[in-house]
C-alpha cells in the first residue's frame, strides 16, 4: 500500500512540476503519468541507495547537499526513459527535483499519521 501511495505521489509531483516549472513538460495521459511515477519510484528504491553509498564521502563533505545532484541525475534518467516527459535545462531539473522532493516530503508526513 505504501509503494502505491509513493507511485501516485510521484505522478502527482511530476504533473505539478510540469504545470509550475518552465522547461518541464509532460505530454501524455494519466496512464503514462502513473508509469512515470512507477519508474521514478523504482529508480529511487533500487538505484538511489547504491548511488548514495558510492558517493557517501562526497555527501558527508558537502553536508548532504550532494544528494540534490543525485536526485537530479535520477530525474534526468526518468526524463530519458519516459519520452512524454521533457526536462530542458539545468535550472528546470534543479527546481523539478526540489518540487518533487517537497511534494514527497509533505505526502509522506501525512501518510505516517
Amino acid at each position: 500500500m505504501r509503494f502505491l501511495i509513493q507511485i501516485l505521489t510521484n505522478a502527482l509531483a511530476i504533473l505539478l512540476a510540469a504545470y509550475l516549472i518552465d522547461g518541464i513538460s509532460f505530454k501524455g495521459d494519466w496512464t503514462i503519468l502513473i508509469i512515470a511515477g512507477l519508474i521514478l519510484g523504482l529508480i529511487n528504491f533500487f538505484v538511489k541507495p547504491v548511488l548514495k553509498l558510492i558517493s557517501a564521502p562526497i555527501i558527508l563533505l558537502s553536508l548532504g547537499t550532494f544528494t540534490i545532484v543525485i536526485n537530479m541525475i535520477l530525474l534526468a534518467l526518468v526524463d530519458w526513459l519516459v519520452p512524454e516527459l521533457t526536462i530542458s535545462g539545468f535550472w528546470s531539473l534543479l527546481w523539478g527535483v526540489i518540487l518533487i522532493s517537497l511534494v514527497n516530503f509533505f505526502v509522506s508526513g501525512l501518510s505516517k499519521k
